[in-house]
């Protein structure tokens, strides 16, 4: 029939290959959200436009709005650019966070844009600004990209999926531009209107961000998905997947502590946690292992060493773990608890770590974004 022959051309050309069995769950919902923020993006787009040549003084028609929007991405653009390249390894370790601070920080540029009609003896600082923050977004987006299509990848298909995904952007970016057009023929000629309008596309814009990452199942251990793997393990006896997890991440704050996880804060400058003393002591309580962990108030500070991997990630924070539950039942001296709760990680972690694998996640790397890390030599 001509539907289901119009159905699989759909698929064809905007899934990967094998959809629905190629891919992991969640990349329907990611990609429905994913169609939704570029086409409200896209409006945004064409309207801040038109909005910073108002502010310079001419009246475009809306196809010289589009057509002119190449050159407004230069200049103060690069430098947010620069800028923002240099926080990489931050990205790695919380791609959805930085993804949807990356869609908010567009949307202040676009605003700024929006305004500068209202204020056109200040145009160049005023648009300046609002393409410096759109620069170090576009950086953000860009970086952010792999790991989060990464995470749907089952079969080896990551080119696949990275073209369909790019697919569905363009033609959905397309149409936004469509009726961003129409828009600012109509209702959002003047300032008055995209004063109006633009916040509410900024809203749908983030709210589809949001709900594309909060379905996105990343499956690397980055310091609050080891600590949720960890808390799970210690509250109920089983480890979550990625799945089971994603919509629990928190995004705004992904640095808060758990507290069935140990409190563990993982990546502090080393001067300002240990001692040298301190470092000896830890080194035999924890032997030939590639952490180091110590209680101070109701905090476990993690430090680790350069090699360290996300089984070793897993091994301090099991520590943590155990030695916190011991010092809430009263079991003695924090020393005796350390040591007791590295006897018990030690017991059960062969079946944990087994566990963690066979549940979809990958322990060959350590996400901590910071790379607050240490080397030293291995005693004799």
């Amino acid at each position: 029939m001509a539907h289901d022959k119009l159905v699989d051309s759909f698929l064809n050309k905007f899934f990967p290959s094998g959809y629905p069995y190629s891919v992991n769950e969640g990349y329907l919902t990611y990609t429905k959200f994913r169609a939704l923020q570029h086409f409200s993006s896209a409006m945004l787009h064409v309207l801040s436009t038109q909005s910073l040549l108002f502010a310079a003084g001419l009246r475009p028609t809306p196809a010289q709005a589009t057509a002119v929007s190449w050159i407004l991405k230069d200049g103060m653009q690069h430098a947010g650019k620069l800028i923002c390249s240099g926080m990489g390894a931050r990205m790695d370790s919380e791609p959805k966070s930085w993804r949807i601070f990356a869609d908010v920080l567009y949307d202040f540029g676009t605003a700024l844009d929006f305004i500068s009609p209202l204020c056109p003896q200040l145009f160049l600082e005023v648009a300046g600004l609002g393409n410096f923050a759109k620069g170090m977004a576009v950086v953000a987006a860009r970086a952010t990209r792999l790991p989060i299509y990464s995470s749907f990848a089952k079969e080896g298909n990551l080119s696949d999926l990275f073209a369909k995904g790019e697919a569905i952007s363009t033609l959905f970016n397309v149409m936004g531009i469509g009726a961003g057009i129409g828009l600012s023929s109509t209702v959002c000629s003047t300032t008055q209107g995209k004063l109006i309008i633009g916040p509410l596309l900024s809203a749908v814009h983030i709210w589809g961000v949001v709900q594309e990452m909060r379905a996105t199942p990343i499956n690397t251990l980055n310091p609050q998905r080891t600590a949720m793997v960890v808390a799970d393990f210690i509250k109920s006896g089983k480890v979550s997947s990625p799945a089971e997890l994603r919509y629990r991440e928190d995004l705004l704050f992904p640095n808060r502590l758990i507290e069935e996880a140990g409190s563990v804060k993982v990546g502090q400058p080393f001067r300002r946690v240990l001692s040298p003393r301190l470092v000896e002591e830890l080194r035999s309580t924890f032997p030939n292992e590639k952490f180091l962990l110590t209680q101070k108030s109701d905090k476990a500070y993690m430090v680790l060493e350069q090699s360290a991997t996300g089984e070793d990630a897993l091994r301090g924070w099991l520590v943590a773990a155990f030695a916190s539950e011991m010092e809430r039942s009263g079991a003695g001296p924090r020393d005796t608890v350390l040591n007791d709760a590295y006897q018990k990680m030690e017991s059960v972690f062969p079946m944990f770590v087994s566990e963690v694998k066979s549940r979809g996640w990958y322990t060959g790397q350590f996400l901590d974004g910071n790379h607050s890390r240490i080397a030293y030599a291995k005693s004799e």
